[in-house]
């Protein structure tokens, strides 16, 4: 059979084959070929040096070639073009151009109805982390195909499936990772052009049905169904947002498909997550977007939480999030991020409107922006579309004539890797903040579009209510510096005001004041330090600087809250009997009804809802790194990111060369005088199952481990520099003038005077109203986090 067929294949042709899962036995198969001293490199040289010319026509103008897969891949007894063959695309044009320029997929060619689009974004990930994700992509097709009951799922329910892998930049993109991918017959070495006809190649687009499930060390086994792959592999490195343009602006229209899921390489979906999220969208027809639970990869036993503090802390900050925070904005309906590493989308409601106006054009909107500014966009503007995935829910909650919400979907989960040294998690949460907080500033400013959108007027009330509620939040982000600055003053001064019952009299007597003076310089000392590296470091070169701000900073918690816990502990009543009033003990003692409260409101429903939700463990193995490590979320975090603002890069340095090292396909006179296409294609069979098993045996060996070189930092225009120091001193002045007024001398001799309490040393008014103010936003959160679990019961 020859290995370049032309594929003229009518747009709807019978499938003549049956699904035929199993493997062909041993005797068989050909025989694995394991030439350790040759490896991978010498068969890949040996398959390029024995390439030889094919004349090829082009389809519509465009270079599609189908080549034979490895015979160790291919199912027994199965004839089928799309299990024999891989189907290589040259995409010469941008990723909005795809279909007119009459480029096809195999799902269109062979007219099937796509339920589920799936897309893996990839940069420089190695294999471990893409096998990961792409073995539970499979095993979730597999549960779909075992669901012999639904009406639209079973045992052909793969059919219905298109996983489509985005790579960005063929430079970058890890060579091992390649492998795994060639293992399963969706990539091959010497097919690929630079050029076609002249036009320079943006992308390559590798399909394969594939039926193999392959391990980090190249263990080869069946998948349990069949799976429809699309591997576009881009000739530059344009970042995130281009890949997912190729997604939904190339692709999307051509498989047209109910709903699509994106998933980051490294994420891992349970095995009944997809099918969960896309049972959302199937049994409610309003919901345009869903995400699930993302957690943290704990390792065996826990031992990831126990062993890294910072890996603890995440892992209790994300769970309070899916506890309190997504079951609340469920309820409302307007979820104000879904994340991007596990999430889906109505194709439907992430349409543009006939002006081409709407989700996806606002979506792709940043993706011009992150340039130099070339486009007229400001600062504020480029740093709220490094969190575009807040723009898109924002987009489509209040699109036009059309009502959608958003859902979360708590038995939909994936667990995926948090970063465990200080320089990455610093640098991760640097783009996280400062694109959340300019987002969400951008939907508060803009909440009358609920009013022009497609809700119905008691969805647009609920709405508002929310859009108040993040408001709110809002400020208390914006001033949290202050707050707890403030909080740490108040409580450490007042518990050690009165020396007879100094909380650190252990040490000597009135040793308290001592320790609030020298943890007092201590955090005002750490604040500038952390001002200092911000403005002038990079993480990774101040690593120790911000690890041991990290540590004095939890030092000071420590006090802090050694302090209120002391203060509570004088407060209460010490025999049964003065328990037996609570009412007036409340009314009458200021320290119980502020501190007390506040402190049980919002802590206390931290393990209250955690029960709720059946969920309490978190409590207890990273509840107390959280503590530790909360300072360093407001001072350190919230600095660097606010120091930062100029840099609006994604973190990669984009690639807009090309290597030109594959050849291009020229246009030549055949020999009926029609033009073809004059390709270098690999000719002989036994060279492609040698790379193949040379691939496997290369996954098989340990790479070697490899330092990060990172690429000099872009130097910024002068202008982005001047905005970022007039929004850093708006929110430094802010948070500094909060600060001086209510520790000022004026401000305590007033309050003395006007203020009844005040015969309560502990009482402070600022701090009554803090803590008040966190504990009936905690309480908020609560009861929508009850709501959501209430109408989960329900089923709504």
């Amino acid at each position: 059979m020859s290995q370049v067929t032309l594929h003229d294949a009518p747009p709807v042709p019978a499938m003549p084959y049956a699904f035929q899962p199993d493997y062909p036995p041993m005797q068989q198969r050909p025989p694995v070929l394991r030439q350790p001293s040759a490896g991978y490199s010498a068969a890949r040289e040996k398959l390029m040096k024995r390439r030889s010319v094919r004349h090829v026509e082009l389809q519509q103008g465009n270079l599609v070639l189908d080549v034979q897969v490895p015979t160790h891949i291919v199912p027994a007894g199965n004839t089928s073009e799309e299990m024999n063959k891989m189907r290589y695309t040259a995409a010469t044009c941008d990723p909005d151009e795809f279909m007119r320029r009459k480029y096809t997929l195999r799902p269109y060619l062979y007219g099937r109805q796509t339920e589920l689009f799936i897309v893996m974004t990839m940069y420089n990930e190695d294999e471990v982390l893409f096998v990961r994700t792409m073995n539970s992509v499979i095993k979730n097709v597999a549960h779909l195909c075992s669901r012999t009951r639904s009406k639209t799922w079973g045992p052909d329910g793969w059919k219905k499936v298109v996983v489509c892998v985005v790579s960005d930049g063929r430079n970058k993109v890890n060579k091992r990772t390649l492998q795994v991918l060639s293992l399963m017959g969706c990539y091959q070495e010497g097919i690929a052009k630079d050029s076609v006809a002249g036009k320079d190649v943006t992308a390559h687009i590798f399909e394969f049905t594939s039926n193999v499930m392959v391990s980090e060390k190249g263990e080869v086994s069946t998948g349990g169904c069949p799976v429809q792959i699309v591997f576009c592999l881009k000739e530059q490195n344009k970042k995130k947002l281009n890949s997912h343009r190729w997604f939904f602006n190339a692709f999307g229209p051509l498989i047209k498909p109910n709903v699509c899921v994106l998933l980051d390489v490294g994420t891992k979906p349970t095995g009944t997550s997809i099918y969960e999220l896309w049972k959302c969208f199937d049994k409610h027809v309003n919901v345009g977007g869903a995400c699930g639970e993302i957690c943290v990869e704990a390792g065996r036993g826990c031992g990831l939480l126990l062993m890294s503090p910072l890996a603890a802390s995440q892992n209790f900050e994300y769970k309070m999030s899916n506890i309190l925070d997504k079951p609340l904005e469920s309820v409302f309906g307007y979820i104000s991020v879904l994340p991007g590493a596990f999430s889906a989308y109505r194709y439907k409601a992430l349409q543009n409107g006939p002006d081409g106006r709407g989700p996806l054009a606002s979506y792709f909107k940043g993706e011009t922006m992150h340039g130099g500014g070339a486009d007229g966009a400001g600062l504020f503007e480029r740093n709220m579309y490094l969190a575009e995935d807040r723009i898109l829910c924002f987009e489509i909650v209040t699109k036009k004539r059309e009502g959608w919400i958003l859902k979360y979907v708590k038995s939909a989960k994936a667990a995926t890797d948090v970063p465990t040294t200080v320089p990455e998690f610093i640098s991760q949460r640097r783009r996280w903040l400062n694109g959340s907080l300019f987002a969400s500033i951008h939907a508060t400013i803009f909440f009358w579009r609920i009013w022009t959108s497609g809700q119905n007027f008691f969805r647009k009330i609920v709405l508002q209510i929310e859009f108040i509620y993040n408001a709110v939040q809002l400020l208390f982000t914006w001033t949290s510096l202050a707050n707890f600055y403030l909080a740490f003053f108040f409580l450490v001064s007042s518990a050690t005001a009165d020396s007879q019952n100094d909380p650190f009299k252990f040490l000597s007597n009135g040793a308290g004041k001592d320790v609030f003076e020298v943890f007092l310089k201590l955090y005002i000392g750490l604040l500038f330090v952390i001002i200092v590296c911000s403005l002038g470091n990079r993480p990774q070169g101040s690593k120790w600087t911000y690890s041991i701000s990290m540590i004095l900073f939890g030092l000071c918690n420590v006090i802090t809250l050694w302090c209120a816990g002391y203060t509570i502990y004088l407060a209460l009543p010490h025999t049964v009997a003065g328990w037996k009033d609570l009412p007036h003990l409340i009314e009458t003692n200021a320290t119980i009804r502020e501190l007390v409260i506040s402190i049980a409101a919002t802590y206390g429903l931290y393990f209250i809802s955690s029960f709720m939700h059946l969920e309490p463990w978190h409590m207890f193995t990273s509840f107390i790194q959280y503590m530790f490590l909360l300072p360093s979320y407001v001072n350190i975090l919230m600095m660097y990111a606010m120091c930062n603002l100029h840099d609006v890069t994604w973190g990669t340095k984009g690639d807009n060369g090309s290597s030109k090292d594959l050849g291009g396909a020229k246009k030549v006179k055949g020999e009926d005088g029609k033009e073809v296409m004059e390709v270098e294609l690999p000719t002989q069979r036994e060279d492609v199952d040698q790379l193949w098993a040379a691939a496997r045996s290369s996954l098989q060996q340990k790479p070697p481990e490899m330092k990060e070189h990172r690429d000099a930092a872009t130097k910024q225009a002068d202008h982005d520099r001047n905005s970022r120091t007039n929004v850093v001193l708006a929110w430094v002045g802010t948070n500094i003038a909060m600060i001086v007024v209510f520790t000022s001398n004026a401000f305590l001799n007033w309050v003395h005077e006007h203020v009844e309490n005040m015969t309560d040393a502990n009482f402070n008014p600022y701090l009554s109203f803090l803590f008040f103010a966190l504990a009936g936003l905690s309480a908020i959160r609560f009861v929508g986090s009850l709501l959501y679990l209430i109408f989960r019961l329900f089923g709504f």
